[in-house]
C-alpha cells in the first residue's frame, strides 16, 4: 500500500529532506530541521540511541530510497528482483531503473514539481511517449524515446509553475529538454554519477541478499 500521510513525517523518519513536496521544500521551513528526530511519542528516545545495527542501517536506506521515488514495498521489491539478474553493479542498476520510470522522467524534465505531481499528470493522461498517451507512472522509458506534455495540457497551472522552478536549475546530463515544445528525450541510460540523490544503494543490495 502506498503511503498517503504527511510527507514531512517521512522526511523526519529518515532524518533528512527527501524533497517530496516539490517547491514547498525550498520555500518552507522543513519540520525535519525543527524536530530532527523520528515522529511519534518515542521519536526523541530513538534519537538518543547510539548503537545502530547493520540491519537497521540497511532497512533505513531501503526505506529512504523507496520513499524518494514514491514506491510501494511490492513495487520496490519487484524492481530490485528485475535488475538483480542484469549485468553490472546491482545497486547502480536499481537506481537507473528507478530513474527510468516515466513519473521520474517527467519530474526530472521539469514538467512536474514532484514525483507525486508527475504521477497525477500521467494518470490523467496529460503525458505522451513517442506521440502516444501513457497513463502508467511505472512505464519504463528507453533511450531515444520522446516524452511530451499533451498540447491541450500545457497551460495547466501545475505544469507552468513547475517549469518556472525548473528554469532555475539544470536537467541531468542524460536528459535533453526542450521547454518551448514541452518535450524531452532520454539520451542514454543514467549512470550512477549522474543520478543526483544521496543514497547508499549497496546497503539495499545487502538487505535483499540475506
Amino acid at each position: 500500500m502506498r503511503y498517503t500521510g504527511p510527507s514531512c513525517r517521512q522526511c523526519r523518519r529518515e532524518g533528512t529532506k527527501l524533497f517530496l513536496k516539490g517547491t514547498k521544500c525550498f520555500t518552507e521551513k522543513c519540520p525535519v530541521e525543527r524536530r530532527p528526530y523520528a515522529p511519534g511519542q518515542h521519536g526523541q528516545n530513538t534519537a538518543r540511541r547510539r548503537k545502530v545495527s547493520e540491519y537497521a542501517k540497511q532497512l533505513r536506506e531501503k526505506q529512504k530510497i523507496k520513499r524518494i521515488y514514491g514506491l510501494s514495498e511490492r513495487q520496490f521489491r519487484n524492481t530490485f528482483e528485475r535488475v538483480s539478474t542484469l549485468p553490472g553493479v546491482t545497486g547502480h542498476n536499481l537506481l537507473a531503473a528507478l530513474e527510468s520510470r516515466l513519473d521520474n522522467i517527467v519530474y526530472r524534465m521539469g514538467f512536474a514539481a514532484s514525483r507525486k505531481a508527475a504521477r497525477q499528470l500521467i494518470r490523467h493522461r496529460h503525458v505522451e511517449v513517442n506521440g502516444k498517451s501513457v497513463d502508467v507512472p511505472s512505464f519504463v522509458v528507453e533511450p531515444g524515446q520522446e516524452v511530451r506534455v499533451r498540447q491541450k495540457s500545457r497551460e495547466l497551472v501545475i505544469v507552468q509553475a513547475a517549469l518556472e522552478v525548473a528554469a532555475r536549475g539544470a536537467s541531468p546530463a542524460w536528459i535533453a529538454v526542450d521547454k518551448d515544445t514541452f518535450s524531452g528525450r532520454m539520451l542514454e541510460r543514467p549512470q550512477r554519477q549522474s543520478i543526483p540523490i544521496a543514497a547508499q544503494e549497496q546497503l539495499v543490495v545487502e538487505l535483499y541478499s540475506k
